[in-house]
């Protein structure tokens, strides 16, 4: 079977090979024909060579059809539309792990192929309707946005929310918080963008490389107030504006590092606010599940930019890169 693999050398090196096909599926797995994947920063960090992994099976995200079930496999029947978990063993209840070991595309082999065999648990059903391309963003990028909103934050109609960027996290909070009732505010440096995401349903936009001390702004448009959620996806550079955003007891889930790994915190206006802070990575399999379940009443669709074939999986990634893209980027085969 064809696949995607890393190579000493970063992007420019990936190597398109020949692996064994898996075979035939276990006892309690599933053997699946993969089509679809969507590519993330974490995925990017692996592939470009920051997160080393030579010669690894790339993609966190996979979604495809269930080609065979091994014995004791109740959940899913050969035909069924399955989308992959990024912490296979993570099943429910507290966080398991805190690296990257068991993680598809990293710790062990992703997606970037064309069959997988695996327990059956480390996937759950693909969103009704959706193409195994808008199925694999979910497992990311739409989980991560899910369980910081929904899961942790307990959002509800009249909330507000700060998304920051327009990348996939970010698309996806907007969605979610505007079919749930929220009123969104969403930051980009792009004023074409922040166009695209009014036409969403974002009620208030702004373009950092303006606006520096947008904090403010945002408490300006909360009638000082603030926002009750933060789905913070820049790290250092941005959280002292985020926490001056944000309203006395609320919440900022903190999902991505962009802007570095380290920096300076307001901790004494982080103190006063007794704002809730947290670091996430994506969610369990209990909190995927949630989200079909939602996304199968037909809640929306997932934005999707482009779509590159596995073969050019380089390509996409330099697409990436520029930062043109809104929404997600998906792969397809």
């Amino acid at each position: 079977m064809k696949a995607i693999v890393t190579a000493p050398g970063g992007l420019d090196a990936l190597k398109l090979v020949d692996l064994p096909d898996p075979g035939k599926p276990g006892p309690g797995e599933i053997r699946v024909a993969l089509h679809g994947s969507s590519i993330n920063y974490h995925d990017h960090g692996v592939a470009s060579g920051r997160m080393p992994s030579d010669g690894r099976v790339l993609l966190a995200d996979g979604a495809g059809v269930v080609e065979e079930v091994g014995d004791g496999v109740s959940e899913f029947s050969p035909g069924d539309h399955v989308v992959s978990c990024f912490f296979p063993d993570w099943q429910d209840g507290p966080p398991i792990s805190g690296d990257f070991s068991r993680v598809p595309g990293d710790g062990i082999d992703g997606f970037a192929c064309d069959y997988a065999v695996r327990p059956a648990t480390a996937f759950t059903h693909a969103p009704q309707d959706f193409s195994h391309v808008e199925a694999a963003t979910i497992t990311t990028a739409g989980l991560t946005a899910w369980r910081a909103l929904v899961e942790l934050g307990n959002l509800k109609a009249g909330d507000t929310v700060l998304a920051l960027g327009t990348g996939g996290v970010s698309i996806f909070a907007l969605q979610i918080a505007r079919a749930m009732g929220a009123r969104v505010a969403i930051s980009s440096s792009s004023d074409e963008k922040l166009e695209r995401a009014r036409r969403m349903g974002a009620e208030f936009t702004l373009n950092y490389t303006r606006d520096e001390n947008w904090g403010k702004k945002i408490m300006d448009w909360t009638g000082g107030r603030g926002v009750d959620h933060v789905v913070e996806v820049g790290g250092p550079g941005t959280l002292s504006q985020s926490i001056q955003a944000v309203a006395l007891g609320g919440r900022i889930t903190l999902i991505g590092v962009l802007t570095g790994r380290s920096g300076e915190v307001p901790t004494a206006t982080l103190m006063g606010k007794q704002v809730i802070l947290t670091g996430i990575i994506v969610g369990n399999r209990r909190h995927q599940k949630g989200f079909v379940r939602a996304l199968d009443t037909g809640l929306f669709k997932p934005v999707i930019d482009r779509v590159f074939p596995l073969e050019q999986l380089t390509d996409a990634f330099r697409y990436e890169e520029s930062g043109a893209h809104f929404g997600k980027i998906g792969i397809e085969w």
